[in-house]
């Protein structure tokens, strides 16, 4: 049986995690064994297939900025923490001697995790044979104005990386338009489609979430804002009478949920984030979310009508990229994360209420399917 060992880094929200996941239960149904090593804080409830998790010393981000990573006991990493995990990983990599190895971002992100990632894949180059080396990485890059950082990650593309899998759709977005140098190894590039797992049915059914409007931030330790504007919002809107539902991600404050509660009238739900998110949006009238890679694909696999608000602190651009992409197609309402009232949301959650639900085949979705095309082949 081949063998594959998935690296994953998640810093503030899960979104990084749950593709991995989505490529890990792909690989194991196709009867690969996988091996994923997270390196972020624990997730509970991960649906990893037959997959198997490798906890790491976790970390996370500080905050938006990403420049300080602390361990986890709140802690800013030092380089007694990273001689741990480094270890730990490499440790790892000689029991599972993977017939390939995915990394999450790297080079193109993740750059403060070089301190584990370029020994292991100089221990790769060492070997004979040797495993095969994907980069797996979203169909748009951060923006880096800085071109020898851009230099840097060719040559460590061109020195340890086999194929990097980019999971978009060429047609919407190439990846030389977040990132030009992409051009010079064209030869190493392979689109997969978007990578999200289509549901059976597309809003077939009752159940939980059925005609509601759906408010959900991720994952991830950030959303707060939006959460409370989109309650302040709901009686501005031609929605006020349908039942909303708010999706708390576990990373929020903890008194939060509380905060919500009693705020909330009437007809407004708030609770956690649930696993059967994905259904739910399939059903309900409206969804209102931030604009994450997987929230988007999801949205656009079971068709349902969205608001979205992309994440745009610090260096953050791909949401917006993205969300203004698919919005400029009439797929997506966009508002943006600056100066957000409830007015502003309100006449976005309007305009989205009577505009036609989303044609399947719009963009390819069919990213899971083709990644373990493209590993299996590698492997073989």
């Amino acid at each position: 049986m081949s063998r594959v060992l998935i690296h994953v880094q998640h810093l503030l929200g899960i979104g990084h995690l749950r593709r991995a996941a989505a490529l890990a239960r792909g690989l194991s149904a196709a009867g690969i064994e996988v091996i994923v090593a997270s390196g972020g804080m624990p997730v509970p409830k991960l649906d990893l297939g037959g997959a198997r998790l490798v906890q790491l010393p976790p970390a996370r981000s500080a905050d938006e900025t990403f420049k300080i990573l602390l361990d986890e006991h709140d802690k800013p990493i030092d380089d007694l923490w990273r001689a741990r995990r480094r270890e730990a990983l490499l440790a790892l990599f000689e029991e599972v001697r993977p017939d390939a190895l995915i990394v999450e971002m790297f080079p193109f992100g993740r750059r403060a995790l070089r301190f584990e990632l370029l020994p292991l894949l100089d221990r790769i180059a060492a070997m004979s044979p040797k495993p095969k080396v994907f980069s797996s990485v979203r169909d748009i890059l951060i923006h880096r104005p800085r071109p020898d950082r851009e230099a840097e990650f060719l040559i460590t593309v061109r020195g340890h990386f086999d194929r990097i899998l980019v999971h978009g759709d060429p047609r919407l977005m190439r990846l030389e338009e977040s990132f030009p140098l992409a051009a010079e190894i064209t030869d190493r590039i392979a689109y997969t489609g978007y990578l999200v797992e289509v549901p059976a049915k597309r809003g077939d059914g009752d159940g939980p979430g059925k005609d509601e409007i759906i408010v959900s931030v991720g994952g991830g330790a950030v959303g707060e804002e939006l959460l409370r504007i989109a309650l302040a919002a709901r009686p501005l809107t031609v929605l006020k009478n349908h039942a909303w539902r708010l999706l708390l991600g576990a990373n929020l404050p903890p008194t939060l949920m509380g905060e919500l509660r009693s705020a909330a009238p009437d007809g407004v739900i708030v609770e956690p984030s649930r696993p059967d998110f994905v259904d739910m949006l399939a059903r309900c009238r409206l969804s209102i979310s931030q604009a994450g890679y997987n929230t988007l694909m999801e949205l656009m696999a079971v068709g349902s009508r969205g608001v979205v608000v992309p994440f745009a602190r610090g260096a953050e651009t791909e949401q917006t990229q993205r969300a203004e992409l698919l919005a400029s197609r009439g797929l997506v309402d966009v508002v943006a994360e600056a100066g957000l009232t409830p007015e502003r949301l309100a006449d976005a959650v309007n305009r989205a209420a009577v505009r036609a639900k989303i044609v399947p085949g719009s963009i390819d979705l069919d990213g899971a399917r083709k990644s373990v095309e493209m590993i299996r082949e590698a492997i073989r």
